[in-house]
């Protein structure tokens, strides 16, 4: 077993949040913004040394309530998607490995993240599967995928499992995660108004 010693938390907020109608990173939740506290949660699950935040634009970036530390990484592939945002996450790291996340998951599991962190030997990514599908973005990455994920996004192919297919993968059947996330929590997330109600009743 070998685990990763440094960890960058890459947060992927280059959406538009159009189903929900205004901008989910900002939505406040538990006493503050959406985002705030999924970096947190992220971070101290796997003790990330680093914090990059991918968004589509400058503005983006400084509409967003971050502190000092976080650095602000601006899509190099602008308009796709979160196989470009993983890129530009995954570019920006000063770490190897970098745990990527959605803005929009506010239930994070630290036991399920720190587990994922146990299994980076001999891999590229690890990436939980859940009702037979990856979660790639609730999965680690190393910086080794960079040039297969740039040549899916130089053909504009974006769906993210594509570039599985080129690297060292690690899938976590979904009986393994749900030893450490029962109700599977951790991959919820928020896109429209009852998914943000269904939220902040189980908050």
């Amino acid at each position: 077993m070998n685990i990763a010693s440094q960890i960058t938390a890459v947060v992927l907020a280059g959406g538009r949040s159009r189903r929900l109608g205004r901008d989910k990173a900002l939505e406040p939740f538990g006493g503050e913004p959406l985002i705030r506290r999924v970096i947190g949660r992220a971070v101290d699950a796997v003790d990330a040394v680093d914090v990059v935040v991918v968004v589509a634009d400058a503005a983006r970036g400084a509409a967003l309530p971050l502190d000092a530390a976080h650095r602000v990484a601006t899509d190099v592939y602008p308009d796709s998607g979160s196989l470009g945002g993983i890129y530009t996450g995954l570019n920006a790291a000063q770490t190897d490995w970098s745990l990527v996340v959605a803005c929009d998951m506010p239930f994070l599991s630290a036991p399920l993240l720190s587990h994922l962190a146990t299994l980076t030997d001999g891999v590229d990514a690890i990436v939980p599967e859940v009702g037979g599908r990856p979660e790639p973005t609730h999965a680690l990455y190393s910086r080794r995928c960079l040039p297969a994920i740039e040549g899916r996004l130089r053909a504009n192919e974006l769906k993210i499992a594509g570039f599985f297919d080129d690297i060292a993968l690690r899938l976590v059947p979904e009986s393994a995660v749900r030893e450490f996330d029962p109700e599977l929590r951790s991959f919820f997330n928020i896109n429209r108004p009852d998914d943000l109600a269904a939220a902040l009743e189980l908050v």
